[in-house]
């Protein structure tokens, strides 16, 4: 009897040890598994509210004509073009009229030139933009004389009265794009002068046209 009695202490002890072992291992596993899926969880992110006031401040600031825009805007009316060009030895010469106008809420300036050069009749369009997020004057042209346009961005230098603008032009030899040069001068309230410059093939720079305008 006693015996017995022993041997079922010891089943018992035997039992409750297993089952200690039983839940903490049940609780390791658990834990670990929190563990690991706290580790994994991304960091919300938080996005910063924008400024909207300052958002509206800035394109008022965009949108809104000033300086520049009046400049431009003295220019509207009828003008009378005397072409030269340099395109060789000799210099060849032509005569246009412009109608320049102020478009958008006087935000951009649009001229539209017509004449005659080399026995043709012509037509060309240009376009001048003063970017008040950039300070900067952008200058575009197309003509009936080809198919491509042409870009230009510079600058207005009060002391000498003339902006400068340099950028590309396809060039329909190679048709690859050629460095180009402007010079507009405001040469009096009735009078501008426009110079035109290229990189030649020897590297250097030449110019190819002069256009001397006068108020009609």
């Amino acid at each position: 009897m006693k015996k017995a009695l022993f041997t079922l202490v010891c089943l018992s002890l035997v039992f409750i040890s297993c089952n200690d072992n039983t839940k903490e291992k049940m609780v390791t596993e658990d834990t670990t598994v929190v563990a690991d899926t706290t580790a994994t969880e991304e960091p919300e992110m938080i996005e910063e509210p924008m400024d909207s006031i300052a958002m509206q401040k800035a394109w008022e600031a965009y949108m809104t004509p000033g300086e520049p825009h009046k400049m431009m805007a003295e220019e509207v009316g009828k003008w009378n073009n005397e072409m030269t060009f340099w395109m060789g030895p000799e210099e060849e010469k032509a005569t246009s009229t412009a109608d320049i106008k102020m478009i958008m809420g006087g935000r951009y300036q649009v001229g539209n030139y017509s004449g005659k050069m080399m026995g043709m009749d012509f037509e060309g369009q240009s376009t001048l933009a003063y970017d008040n997020a950039t300070d900067e004057y952008i200058s575009t042209w197309i003509d009936n004389m080809g198919t491509g346009l042409g870009v230009l961005r510079g600058t207005y230098d009060e002391a000498t009265k003339a902006t400068t603008l340099n950028g590309t032009m396809v060039d329909p030899m190679t048709g690859k794009d050629k460095q180009v040069r402007e010079v507009y001068t405001i040469v009096d309230e009735n009078t501008r002068r426009m110079e035109m410059y290229e990189i030649g093939a020897d590297g250097k720079e030449v110019k190819t046209m002069e256009i001397l305008m006068k108020r009609a």
